[in-house]
């Protein structure tokens, strides 16, 4: 028998840490929310989503109108974010993208959040994990990576960084 104790104990090194890389910047324009009202899960919202832009280093497009951000607010602090809508890049490739994430702050700066109106996004920790699918050969990699996000909520639209995990 071998004795592998000695490997054991060095210590582990991680040469494939990961770094993020800017995808883009999404500019997600917003209208009224509907409310739906207070459920068993908390206050749950939808939230059209009418257009925008995408700005970025490796994607650029427009959001299309139709989709939505389907919102728990779970408490005074803590939202659930849902968001799914597609973007089209300028020949017209389709990327479906589905973001998860949640926002949380001090309990006046969500409630003025949730009223429209306008809160410094410093003040707000807002982080997500979009995932795309998409049918463009030359936009694959967006199927088999992952990323991550950070947004800011403004009162008409939502400003998202997106990065892809590397």
């Amino acid at each position: 028998m071998t004795d592998n104790t000695g490997a054991l104990a060095q210590p582990l090194t991680d040469p494939l840490a990961p770094r993020l890389e800017h995808v883009a910047t999404v500019v997600v324009e917003v209208g009224a929310p509907q409310e739906v009202g207070d459920t068993p899960q908390g206050c749950r919202r939808v939230i059209p989503i009418t257009g925008g832009t995408v700005e970025g280093p490796r994607l650029r497009g427009k959001v299309l109108p139709g989709g939505a951000d389907f919102q728990v607010i779970r408490s005074a602090t803590y939202t659930d974010i849902h968001a799914r809508y597609v973007i089209e890049t300028p020949d017209g490739e389709r990327i479906y993208v589905e973001n998860t994430g949640i926002r949380t702050g001090h309990a006046d700066d969500i409630a003025r959040l949730v009223r429209g109106e306008a809160v410094d996004p410093a003040r707000i920790y807002f982080r997500s994990y979009p995932r795309f699918e998409t049918a463009s050969p030359a936009l694959g990699w967006m199927n088999e990576s992952l990323f991550v996000g950070t947004g800011a909520r403004y009162p008409d639209r939502v400003e998202l960084r997106f990065y892809r995990i590397c």
